[in-house]
């Protein structure tokens, strides 16, 4: 039987090229394959920042040391915001404890001002009481019509204000204290009509518009609460 001259036939197989795209999609729907295929593990390599390669285990290790520095710092984060909270619940407790004991006008402002720099590291601190009369004593008394001249822009409404004040306003809250650059006012009683209190600093960024304001905020309404309790006017 003659030799056919035709050519034998051969299976055609459809290669149908792969993208990236498709890779990622298949290995999303089937995310256990490199588990049923462990041999791959050996072949699958990445570009180390060296420049040399590592297998898809080792990455996988370094991403999860990355990841778990990331956790400890975090968690470091998280543990020293509550050692601070801790320090300032405790330093407040014992402010408003103090706050609590003073016997008159004098006392309450002499107290503010001591543990403000003695307990919260404050560089400058200042209460100020509205009233008639020349100041005396331990505590400073201005006239609310003065103090709307010098710093009416600050005394609106019950809400802090924070940041790099004019020289003018940081002159007039704080008359001793030099060069200051930032402070934080919170009024005392709506419209500002007890008096205010002031926090201030050389730093120009220390008190910032975008600073929290609870601590003042909540000494100023112990201190609204007590003044009407206590003599008004002679300190001792």
């Amino acid at each position: 039987m003659a030799a056919s001259n035709e050519p034998a036939e051969t299976a055609q197989i459809d290669i149908t090229e792969l993208s990236d795209d498709t890779v990622r999609e298949y290995l999303k729907n089937n995310s256990d394959f490199l588990q049923r295929n462990p041999d791959m593990l050996d072949y699958l390599q990445i570009s180390h920042a060296s420049g040399s390669a590592v297998s898809l285990v080792e990455k996988q290790v370094s991403v999860l040391r990355e990841r778990n520095m990331d956790m400890r710092r975090r968690l470091n984060t998280l543990t020293g915001n509550a050692r601070d909270n801790d320090k300032l619940y405790e330093q407040t407790r014992s402010l408003v404890l103090k706050l609590l004991e003073a016997d008159s006008v004098a006392a309450l402002c002499r107290t503010f001002m001591t543990s403000l720099g003695a307990g919260f590291d404050v560089e400058h601190a200042s209460i100020i009481l509205f009233g008639e009369g020349d100041s005396a004593g331990d505590y400073r008394l201005e006239s609310q019509e003065s103090a709307k001249i010098e710093i009416g822009a600050l005394m609106k409404g019950q809400k802090p204000v924070c940041g790099a004040l004019r020289k003018e306003e940081l002159s007039y809250l704080f008359p001793d204290a030099g060069e200051v650059g930032s402070a934080a006012l919170m009024p005392l009683g709506n419209g500002a009509e007890l008096g205010l209190i002031a926090v201030g600093s050389s730093d120009a960024g220390r008190y910032s518009s975008n600073m929290g304001t609870l601590f003042l905020s909540h000494i100023a309404d112990i201190i609204v609460r007590l003044l009407p309790r206590l003599a008004p006017g002679t300190p001792e």
